[in-house]
């Protein structure tokens, strides 16, 4: 076998470094932890029309002004428990005036905190709900160095359920959330959960971590996978504790044994619309799905609220949940 020159070696040990340096990177700016107003983005520009965007503009108003008034009719309590690792985990508990033991738990996306998911308590305040908002690991007011991305949250989010249901032994719990949200509450589907937790309602989630930092990795440095999102895959492993391959929501939905609602935007360039009809084929259990025609990320319950409640009512009634 023909030895490598001194230069080959030399040439070969600066890209592996390179390597390792560009990944070790890749693995701070995506999962360690920033604050809400930082201002680091890594959604693709929106993609969708003109009329769409004056229609979320004018819909957002109301929205605001209907969250305005639950916000007031509710009492808020705060929470906290601890996760297995030994983090202060907090939420927002907004208790509704109706004695009810319907509940939900509504999980914020990525970058974001429990405050930036206000627009959605109405649909479940007006109907009685009891709602709990988590700060993800990572966010808000919650401890951790690394964002979760669903992952590491899916355990935690067993600990909030335990949390509703030893306070309302007969909560019936409905787990919502949008982006790193849904795929929070998809990883979390695939658990072995209380039969309290009775449909997840997922608006916009992504396969996996790995598909989802391979679609950044291509849309903000022009990078390949190979070998950058392989090594920051071992680098994450150290650093916060899972690989970008094992932290999958549709493996997960693969397990579930809860009836699911899919929500997506057909015009959504950051968590592309294809996801949704992998994650939907791969569901077991009873399950509908809500394409939005022209939204684009997050976007569907501002194209139309009254439309949005409905598919999700629509379908909690279907599966007998009141």
């Amino acid at each position: 076998m023909k030895k490598l020159s001194k230069k080959k070696i030399i040439l070969l040990m600066i890209l592996i470094l390179a390597d390792i340096l560009i990944a070790n990177y890749l693995v701070s700016f995506a999962l360690k932890r920033t604050e809400p107003d930082s201002g680091k983005s890594v959604s693709p520009k929106s993609s969708i029309s003109e009329e769409v965007r004056n229609t979320l503009e004018k819909n957002t108003v109301t929205i605001s002004e209907n969250t305005e008034y639950w916000l007031g009719t509710l009492t808020s309590e705060q929470a906290e428990i601890h996760s297995d690792d030994g983090l202060s985990l907090k939420a927002e508990i907004l208790k509704n005036p109706e004695d009810t033991h319907s509940w939900v738990i509504i999980v914020h996306g990525y970058g974001w905190e429990h405050t930036r998911m206000y627009d959605y308590i109405s649909m479940y305040a007006e109907r009685g709900y009891q709602i709990l908002m988590p700060d993800l690991r990572g966010c808000g007011e919650s401890e951790g160095d690394y964002v979760g991305m669903g992952w590491l949250d899916r355990k935690d989010m067993l600990k909030w359920i335990d949390f509703i249901c030893d306070h309302d032994a007969d909560a019936q719990i409905v787990l919502h959330g949008t982006s790193m949200g849904g795929a929070t509450v998809m990883m979390t589907a695939g658990e072995n959960l209380p039969d309290n937790v009775i449909a997840v309602v997922d608006d916009c989630g992504y396969t996996s971590v790995w598909d989802i930092f391979s679609d950044e990795l291509s849309y903000l440095y022009h990078l390949p996978d190979f070998p950058f999102l392989y090594t920051a895959d071992v680098i994450s492993q150290i650093r916060a504790g899972y690989g970008f391959r094992e932290a999958s929501a549709l493996e997960q939905i693969r397990k579930t044994e809860v009836p699911v609602l899919f929500i997506h935007g057909t015009a959504d360039s950051f968590v592309h619309t294809e996801m949704v009809y992998t994650l939907y084929d791969a569901c077991p259990t009873e399950k509908e799905l809500y394409l939005t025609e022209g939204a684009g990320h997050c976007d569907s319950l501002y194209i139309d609220p009254d439309i949005y409640a409905e598919k999700v009512f629509h379908f909690l009634d279907k599966i007998n949940i009141k």
